[in-house]
């Protein structure tokens, strides 16, 4: 039997980087995607030889899935057990000051990323027993953060994407789970918004949030595709979100002002 495989989407950086090193040392072949050429062979210099494709690609663009999925199924022995949708960008701000074609680029490569990946990915999906999809999602897609309002807009897609997945899906013996994870010390963090010369992890730690590693979403990712939960949340702020959401959605719009325009949660 071909060793198990997982593509990833985002997977120069970050959170696709984590899970890319997570995953190769269980033993799986990984397809690393990726619009920066750079950083694709960085990751892919950290995992075991021959452990790994390597797929330049922009999720918005439905040819270039076709072409990445037809190269990885090639080198996976025809295997695709974890779809990894995890390319996003992190563009915040108050809503009036982004420009229309920011939002749409946000939402193209956020959800429209996702659902492209699903599509190309279904064929290789069904024909492995026991697949499963993975999307980052967001704590911000539990309630609707001030500051964030499209980035948390596409996660709240994400998020019912997911959950509508999972249940037509189960015919076809494919898993749908999410990573809700809250801040990650990701590049990300390094970002200066207009109205501040700190980067958003200086005023993330200074207002008492936590950081999540990257490292501890890698473990989440790992339990989510072999765990029977839709949603996995990372960290504690996200835990605390979900609960409140579920319960307290009153408090949470008081207490979403205290995050306007710190940071980006998931990516």
């Amino acid at each position: 039997m071909a060793r198990k495989a997982i593509f990833i989407t985002g997977g120069g950086s970050g959170i696709g980087r984590a899970v890319a090193r997570h995953f190769s040392g269980q033993g799986w072949f990984v397809g690393i995607a990726d619009v920066n050429r750079a950083g694709i062979d960085e990751t892919a210099a950290l995992l075991p030889e021959g452990a790994s494709s390597r797929h330049v690609m922009d999720v918005r663009d439905r040819d270039q899935w076709a072409a990445a999925l037809d190269a990885f199924a090639l080198q996976s022995g025809g295997r695709l057990d974890v779809l990894f949708n995890n390319a996003g960008i992190g563009t915040g701000g108050q809503f009036a000051d982004m420009p229309p074609a920011e939002a749409d680029r946000l939402i193209a490569i956020n959800f429209g990323g996702v659902v492209n990946g699903i599509y190309a990915a279904l064929p290789l999906l069904r024909a492995t027993p026991g697949s499963a999809i993975l999307n980052t999602g967001s704590a911000s897609g539990f309630y609707g953060v001030a500051g964030l309002a499209i980035y948390s807009a596409t996660k709240f897609a994400v998020r019912g994407l997911t959950e509508a997945l999972e249940i037509e899906f189960a015919k076809h013996g494919i898993k749908v789970r999410s990573l809700m994870p809250g801040f990650i010390d990701t590049p990300l963090l390094d970002q200066v918004s207009a109205d501040s010369n700190a980067p958003a992890r200086v005023r993330l730690a200074e207002s008492g949030f936590e950081i999540v590693p990257v490292e501890r979403v890698a473990e989440a990712a790992w339990a989510a595709v072999h765990g029977d939960k839709v949603h996995v949340t990372v960290g504690k702020m996200a835990k605390r979100l979900a609960r409140l959401a579920r319960w307290f959605p009153g408090l949470i719009m008081r207490q979403s002002k205290k995050v306007d325009g710190l940071g980006t949660a998931g990516h």
